[in-house]
């Protein structure tokens, strides 16, 4: 069992992709990619990889999959 964070999606963003993190610690990622067909989701978890340094392999959706909060568990 990994960890699990809470990230805020915002799809179809200019400004993507980028990460923000909150002096709170959460965080928002910004992708280009439309909430349509799961393109925003998988783009949030390479995203996240990146972010977090693991392979993409280890970051699993576990919540939010249609909802802009989202929950990913990391091994």
């Amino acid at each position: 069992m990994g960890k699990q964070i809470v990230v805020t999606v915002k799809p179809g963003s200019r400004k993507g992709p980028l990460v923000e993190t909150n002096p709170a610690g959460s965080m928002t990622v910004y992708v280009r990619e439309p909430a349509a067909e799961g393109r925003a989701n998988k783009a949030v978890a390479e995203i996240l990889a990146d972010h977090l340094r693991v392979p993409k392999s280890r970051i699993a959706l576990v919540g939010g999959a249609t909802s802009r909060t989202k929950r990913f568990r990391i091994d």
